[in-house]
């Protein structure tokens, strides 16, 4: 097993470097850093000065040496201005002869510096760990009403095959994942907090919710994401739970005289539960990303809503954080799946 982790930590080291640098090279052209300029600077900038402001400021090196740089594995960029100033990737901008002896250091990625936002006025990483927090709030709530309800939903439709239930549970759990969380968002607010309808039972907004999350502030983004998701984890419950159920084993505890409540859960669930248990954990990096349509509808300032400000900003410094978590949160979760499924189902060799 130790073989087994190392093998994959290794893998999804060489897979973040490669996504990382595709992320770092799209954010990186020359329109991106163009339009950058003009906002930072003036709209009306000509071509020498859009050039001499990214040259100042580092943006123009060669691509290999930014990404190391940004990284931490290449010492930042120290620039001598026009005006005698000198600017360093590490220490920002310094009066003429204040530049420190290391000013050309390591600091990247890796020594925890993860630049500085253009839009937010304030340091990456800080944004991005207020952000998270909040996203996770949500989350939380999130995966405590979807996995409970669809795996309850799933089993009860698996556990008679084309029974009324069955059908009835099934068209609903379609019904909802074939709904996207844009068109549901819309519904929930017109019906439960618009005035136009009458049933103004929950704020249509969630901002409140960042400091204070209740019933009324918070329900509704909390269902409209799970909805969404406890539909597609319900029919993979009940497609495992169906084959379960027909399996030999079943057969003979049924022909022993067990009664079905302890076939059910003694039986079949565990085995049934080996194929939800890897959607389930597929769903903390689409809950991560997929909570840009909710966050921005109900204007909940988490994790969705800063990804999208940085995107309509060009703000590539923050743009760059977001896309690292968003590796890194997929990567840790598909190897958390991948051993759990092998502790849940021993059929299953490592090599």
């Amino acid at each position: 097993m130790g073989l087994f982790i190392l093998r994959r930590v290794g893998v999804m080291l060489l897979t973040a470097l490669c996504l990382t640098f595709i992320v770092f090279f799209l954010t990186n052209l020359y329109p991106n850093l163009e339009k950058l300029a003009k906002t930072q600077g003036n709209f009306r900038m000509t071509d020498e000065q859009v050039a001499s402001y990214l040259t100042d400021r580092g943006y123009l090196e060669p691509l290999p040496i930014k990404y190391g740089q940004w990284l931490g594995v290449v010492p930042g960029w120290v620039i001598e201005g026009r005006d005698g100033t000198v600017r360093s990737r590490c220490f920002g901008e310094l009066p003429e002869g204040d530049l420190p002896g290391d000013a050309a250091n390591y600091c990247g990625i890796l020594q925890g510096n993860w630049g500085y936002s253009t839009v937010f006025r304030e340091d990456v990483g800080e944004i991005i760990s207020t952000r998270l927090a909040l996203t996770g709030k949500l989350m939380f709530w999130v995966m405590l009403v979807m996995v409970p309800g669809a795996l309850i939903i799933g089993v009860l439709a698996g556990m008679r095959e084309g029974s009324r239930t069955d059908r009835t549970l099934s068209t609903a759990s379609i019904i909802t994942t074939a709904t996207p969380e844009y068109v549901s968002g819309v519904v929930f607010i017109a019906v439960f907090a618009s005035s136009a309808v009458g049933l103004r039972w929950f704020n249509g907004s969630a901002t409140s919710a960042m400091e204070n999350a209740t019933f009324e502030n918070f329900t509704l983004p909390v269902m409209t994401i799970a909805l969404y998701g406890m539909g597609y984890i319900a029919r993979m419950t009940r497609a495992s739970m169906t084959e379960v159920m027909t399996a030999q084993y079943i057969r003979t505890a049924r022909l022993k005289g067990v009664s079905f409540p302890n076939i059910v859960l003694k039986h079949a669930l565990r085995n049934a539960l080996i194929a939800p248990f890897t959607v389930i954990m597929l769903q903390f990096p689409w809950l991560l990303n997929g909570v840009v349509i909710v966050e921005t509808i109900f204007n909940y300032k988490g994790f969705g809503w800063t990804l999208v400000q940085a995107a309509g900003n060009n703000d590539i410094e923050l743009l760059l954080g977001v896309s690292v978590v968003s590796v890194f949160v997929v990567l840790v979760t598909q190897l958390i799946s991948d051993i759990g499924y092998v502790y849940l189902n021993p059929r299953i060799r490592i090599a």
